[in-house]
């Protein structure tokens, strides 16, 4: 374990096959309040939620996890183990070697899958859920716009030209500055041996979407967090939660707080005014 400048403690863990597998640890982890786990988008990691998590540890333990695959974590020889089911078990081993046992998951994406299927797996270790633009059915437009974007890595020479390339993939993202984009790109890529920039993931994770391309039911995780406080933020022109979806969700657990950034698509950044101020709400009222 070691101290970060960024104000956050790096630490690794092994998981239950011995991958060694990274997580960022923000704030004081003696603090009343109840913690948050941050769980990132398919291909993306821990350094998404820096703004987020910066904010939430002046009063809480934050933890923010790379999937195996992804970032600093170890990369999985056998494309297999990128599975769904086995990144749901790497969280709960997270959950165990952070000691953590009573927690709001914050899910972007396809964290937000993992997310829901935590109301199965360990139901008991969920005091909130957080979804970003993520629910149990996904526009399957989205869906071939993320598995086309995956399915082969892109190299960029520079900085200014991978800025380039990100803003012309990700237009309807809440950036407004050039120095936003430069944080996102910059957790998008890293520098390789051939001194370009590739993206910061393994790209075998996409293999098991291509061989399982049924879209599985995803209502049943849902359902399963009926008795657990829910938020979710969508934006506005996401390809991959639809306003309708929303509404279904709503109409089985008529308790979920929800909100949609106008204008934002896949996925909001969770940092725009409207996000922090539903944020801050849902967890006051969850510590009570």
């Amino acid at each position: 374990m070691s101290q970060a400048a960024g104000g956050y403690r790096e630490r690794y863990f092994r998981a239950q096959d011995c991958r060694r597998l990274y997580f960022r640890d923000y704030g004081d982890p003696l603090a009343p309040t109840v913690p948050v786990v941050c769980l990132s988008g398919l291909t993306r990691n821990a350094k998404d939620f820096h703004i987020l998590a910066s904010r939430l540890a002046a009063t809480r333990r934050v933890v923010s996890l790379d999937y195996r695959g992804r970032g600093r974590s170890e990369h999985d020889p056998d494309w297999r183990n990128y599975d769904a089911k086995v990144i749901l078990d790497d969280v709960r081993d997270l959950l165990a070697a952070a000691n953590l046992h009573h927690v709001v998951v914050c899910g972007v994406s396809f964290g937000g899958i993992l997310a829901m299927a935590l109301g199965v797996a360990a139901p008991t270790a969920l005091a909130g859920v957080i979804l970003d633009d993520v629910g149990p059915d996904l526009g399957a437009a989205g869906l071939e716009r993320i598995l086309d974007y995956i399915s082969r890595d892109r190299p960029q020479p520079d900085w200014e030209t991978a800025v380039a390339a990100m803003k012309q993939t990700f237009p309807t993202l809440s950036l407004a500055t050039e120095a936003q984009w430069r944080s996102f790109t910059e957790a998008s890529y890293v520098p390789g041996d051939d001194g370009q920039l590739h993206f910061d993931f393994d790209p075998a994770l996409a293999r098991p979407l291509r061989e399982g391309r049924g879209q599985q039911d995803l209502w049943p995780l849902f359902g399963a967090l009926r008795p657990v406080p829910v938020l979710l933020v969508r934006g506005g022109a996401s390809d991959v939660l639809s306003a309708e979806t929303v509404n279904k969700m709503a109409a089985v657990k008529p308790d979920l707080v929800h909100l949609t950034i106008a204008g934002v698509g896949h996925v909001p950044s969770l940092n725009e005014p409207e996000s922090k101020s539903a944020i801050d709400d849902f967890l006051a009222r969850i510590d009570g």
